[in-house]
């Protein structure tokens, strides 16, 4: 009997994925003892000057033969550390960050490598709940292309996970969730299908819960790879306002108009301006106090955001807003411009 299907996919892409080893420069000190003038021996610690130690790990994928691969912006995000490739060969080399997305957890860096094996991407708009999915990566940064399967067991999900390097909480939308085990160090790693195709990229799991981890779609990275080749960056839809997102009970608590929508305004201690000087909502007329209710005829919810919405046009597109301004609802018409 062969082996089954499964086991020569894994076999078959276990090359392409890589782990990142995350290094930094920082004080050691030595232990130094000295008597009191009592004659009582005390101990303390003195800098030692400086070395490099290995802080943390993740995982990433190769995804063109000249060293192009695609990991989590966490994974890549101290701008003070170094960052390592390590092959599944055990060849190291040292990673130059590309881009790193904005608003989603997504990162691209490359190494000086050629001819390598590559790992092809899905499309994560077909997924099903209930298909396989495996995870591998460099699980704890320690054991490397660790595999585990499971399946898709949720869509579109919506989590506030804290980044460990600047331990910024950030809002991450229209994951995939999966029972295949992620655990730390699996982050930036594949998640992929029955045929061997990438179809998110692992980025967050939750602690104190069995068999419930995220990945990210690998649309959302398809279309950051396209903004990257065309334009050395990847841009995001910008419309240039500060605000909060208007709810149920901010609806009671400030007496607003409408439970849903936005508020254009911006927090009583910043002095950043609620709409940004000669960005498109400027151009367009908004104003602080607008409530935005609908954008691009999509009506703006706690679950289908301003952002969500945004990311569904293009850069560059003309899209209509409905907003409330005092005891009137006016329509407008907005360009999307780009950060």
């Amino acid at each position: 009997m062969g082996k089954p299907e499964i086991v020569k996919i894994i076999k078959k892409v276990l090359p392409a994925v890589v782990s990142i080893t995350i290094s930094k420069y920082l004080t050691v000190f030595e232990k130094a003892s000295n008597l009191s003038p009592v004659g009582v021996e005390e101990f303390s610690m003195i800098p030692k000057g400086k070395k490099k130690i290995k802080i943390g790990g993740g995982s990433g994928f190769i995804i063109d033969k000249s060293g192009i691969i695609l990991t989590n912006r966490h994974v890549i995000d101290d701008p003070k550390a170094d960052y390592l490739v390590i092959l599944s060969n055990g060849e190291k080399y040292k990673a130059e960050i590309l881009a790193k997305d904005p608003i989603n957890d997504i990162a691209v860096i490359k190494i000086e490598a050629k001819n390598l094996l590559t790992i092809k991407l899905g499309d994560s708009s077909k997924l099903e709940l209930g298909e396989i999915a495996v995870a591998i990566g460099n699980t704890l940064g320690t054991f490397n292309n660790t595999v585990s399967v499971g399946s898709i067991s949720g869509l579109s999900r919506q989590i506030s996970a804290t980044n460990n390097i600047n331990h910024k909480i950030e809002r991450l939308r229209g994951l995939i969730q999966t029972d295949a085990a992620i655990n730390p160090g699996n982050s930036g790693g594949p998640l992929i299908n029955y045929e061997g195709k990438v179809i998110g990229i692992n980025a967050a799991m939750v602690f104190g819960a069995e068999n419930v981890g995220f990945a990210l779609p690998i649309n959302t990275a398809k279309k950051g790879l396209e903004e990257l080749k065309k334009f050395g960056k990847i841009r995001h839809p910008f419309l240039g306002i500060r605000y909060i997102i208007i709810g149920e009970e901010m609806k009671k608590k400030y007496h607003l108009p409408s439970s849903n929508g936005v508020l254009i305004v911006t927090e009583s201690s910043s002095k950043q301006e609620a709409i940004v000087p000669k960005s498109p909502a400027k151009k367009a007329g908004l104003k602080e106090g607008d409530i935005i209710t609908e954008a691009g005829n999509k009506k703006i919810s706690e679950e289908n955001t301003l952002e969500d919405i945004l990311q569904t046009f293009k850069i560059g597109e003309e899209i209509s807003l409905k907003i409330i301004r005092g005891k009137k609802t006016i329509s407008s018409k907005i360009k999307i411009g780009h950060r």
